[in-house]
C-alpha cells in the first residue's frame, strides 16, 4: 500500500471529489479536506490507521466543512445569503461516503479542466486539487510568486463555482472534446517540468513525476482511449531519457550524446506496450504518434541507427492535423537528419515569419546546428548566440554559449574544423508555444 504519505497523496483527490459532488462550495471543501488530511497524518501514527481510510478522511473532512459553513453563515447577516450557503445537512444528495457511479478523481480532473478556465488556470488548479501541491509549491515550479498563483487559482475556483456545473462526468457528447482539454492539460504540465521554460534547472522532476501519475490515473480510469493510453507512453519514452540528459554538473548533453545504458528501460518496455497497443485502435492521433517518434529513438541502439526517415514521415502524418509550429520545427530537424542539412534549412526559412516560433530561442538553435552541419561555422556561431541570448533556462543558455565559443576557438585554431553530428537538444512533442504553461 505504500507509505501513509502515499496513501493521504492518493485519497486527497478522492475524498476532495467526494466532498465536492455531495456539499459543493469546492474552495471550503478544499480547506476542510486539507485540515482532514492533517488530522490523519497527526492521528493515525497514534491511534492507528482506520478500516475504511477514505470514509474516515470524508466523515472528517464533512464535518469540518460544516464548521466553516457555520463560520461562514455567522458572519453573513442577510437571510437570502444564508439561504444560498445551506449547511451540508439541508443538502439533498447521496452521502458523500458512499462509492459514486464514476470515479470523483476523474470527476474532478473534468472539473479542473473546466473550457471556461484558460489553459494556464487548468493546469494550476489541477495541479492544487488534485496533484495536491500546495500553492507555493506551484508558484515556485513555474517562477511566478505565491501571491500570484493564489490569486490564479482562486480566480479558476470562482469561475468553475460560477459556471454552475454540476459534479459529473460530462454526457458522451461533451466528454471527447472535455478529454481532451484534460490530456492537454497533463501534457503542459509534463513538457514544463521536463524542458523547464525558466530558471536554473533544466527539468523538474516533480512535476514530470506529478504528471506521469496522473495520466497514469486517467488510463487506469479510461482504458480503452488510445489517445489517453498514447499521452502515458509519450511522457513514460520521453522522461526514460532523463537520466542521461545533464552531466553531473547540470549542463545539457544532447541525445546523440548521451549514455544510453543510463535510459530507463522499464519506461521504454512499458511505453512501447503501451504505444502499440494503441496505434492497433485505429487512425491515430497526436500523442500517439509522439509516442511512436519516441519510440523509435529509445528503441534505437545508436544515434547512427535512428530511423530518421520513419520519423520524418510520422511528423508528416502529425503535421496533417496540426497547426503547432513547434511539430513544424521537429520535422525540420528529421528532415535534414534524413535528407540533409541544407534540406532542413529550406523547412526553416518556411517557420521563420511565424509569430508563434519567431522569437523563441529554439528555431535558433536548430538553425545554429543545420548551418554547422552544412559548413556555415560563422553563420552557425552567431546563431548559437543569438538562440541563447532568447532563451530562458540557465542550463539551455550555458549549453549554447558554449557551442558558439567552440565554434569561435575551432576558427582560430590551425587545422580543419571538427566534424559534428549531434541533433539539437528540441525534445519532441513540446507544448504549443501560442499555449505557454503558465
Amino acid at each position: 500500500m505504500g507509505t501513509p504519505e502515499d496513501l493521504l497523496r492518493d485519497l486527497a483527490p478522492q475524498v476532495l471529489g467526494a466532498v465536492v459532488r455531495r456539499y459543493g462550495h469546492f474552495d471550503l471543501a478544499e480547506d476542510a479536506v486539507q485540515e482532514a488530511l492533517l488530522a490523519a497524518a497527526t492521528q493515525w501514527p497514534r491511534d492507528g490507521r482506520p478500516d475504511d481510510p477514505r470514509a474516515w478522511l470524508v466523515t472528517v473532512a464533512a464535518r469540518r466543512l460544516t464548521d466553516l459553513l457555520r463560520a461562514e453563515q455567522a458572519r453573513r447577516r442577510r437571510e437570502d445569503t444564508v439561504a444560498a450557503r445551506a449547511l451540508p445537512e439541508d443538502r439533498l444528495s447521496p452521502p458523500a461516503d458512499r462509492p459514486p457511479a464514476s470515479d470523483d478523481t476523474l470527476v474532478l480532473l473534468f472539473l479542473c479542466c473546466h473550457p471556461s478556465l484558460s489553459p494556464p488556470s487548468q493546469v494550476a488548479l489541477t495541479l492544487r486539487a488534485v496533484g495536491g501541491l500546495t500553492t507555493a509549491e506551484i508558484a515556485r515550479a513555474f517562477m511566478v510568486p505565491e501571491a500570484t498563483m493564489t490569486r490564479r487559482i482562486t480566480r479558476a475556483k470562482q469561475k468553475v463555482k460560477d459556471s454552475g456545473v454540476p459534479f459529473r462526468l460530462p454526457g458522451p457528447a461533451e466528454r471527447a472534446g472535455r478529454l481532451g482539454a484534460v490530456l492537454h492539460v497533463l501534457y503542459l504540465i509534463f513538457n514544463e517540468g521536463y524542458a523547464s521554460t525558466s530558471g536554473p534547472d533544466l527539468h523538474r522532476a516533480e512535476l514530470t513525476a506529478e504528471a506521469i501519475r496522473l495520466a497514469r490515473m486517467v488510463h487506469r480510469l479510461l482504458p480503452e482511449d488510445a489517445e489517453a493510453a498514447g499521452l502515458l507512453a509519450l511522457m513514460l519514452l520521453t522522461d526514460a531519457r532523463r537520466p542521461a540528459r545533464t552531466g553531473r554538473d547540470g549542463a545539457l548533453i544532447p541525445m546523440a550524446e548521451q549514455d544510453r545504458t543510463l535510459w530507463n528501460a522499464a519506461f521504454i518496455a512499458e511505453g512501447v506496450e503501451l504505444v502499440t497497443a494503441a496505434l492497433s485502435r485505429g487512425t491515430p492521433g497526436p500523442y500517439q504518434l509522439q509516442a511512436a517518434i519516441a519510440a523509435l529513438h529509445d528503441e534505437a541502439p545508436s544515434a547512427e541507427e535512428t530511423d530518421w526517415p520513419q520519423i520524418t514521415a510520422l511528423y508528416e502524418l502529425l503535421m496533417r492535423g496540426s497547426g503547432n509550429p513547434m511539430i513544424a520545427l521537429n520535422h525540420a530537424v528529421a528532415v535534414a537528419m534524413s535528407r540533409g542539412p541544407r534540406a532542413g534549412l529550406d523547412r526553416l526559412d518556411r517557420l521563420a515569419g511565424d509569430d508563434r516560433l519567431s522569437g523563441d530561442h529554439r528555431l535558433y538553435a536548430v538553425r545554429a546546428h543545420l548551418l554547422e552541419r552544412s559548413g556555415d561555422h560563422e553563420g552557425a556561431r552567431a546563431a548559437y548566440e543569438e538562440a541563447a541570448a532568447r532563451a530562458m533556462s540557465l542550463p539551455q543558455q550555458r549549453y549554447l554559449h558554449a557551442r558558439a565559443a567552440r565554434l569561435e576557438a575551432e576558427a582560430r585554431a590551425p587545422g580543419p574544423p571538427q566534424q559534428d553530428r549531434l541533433e539539437p537538444d528540441v525534445p519532441e512533442g513540446d507544448a504549443d508555444p501560442a499555449q505557454p504553461p503558465p
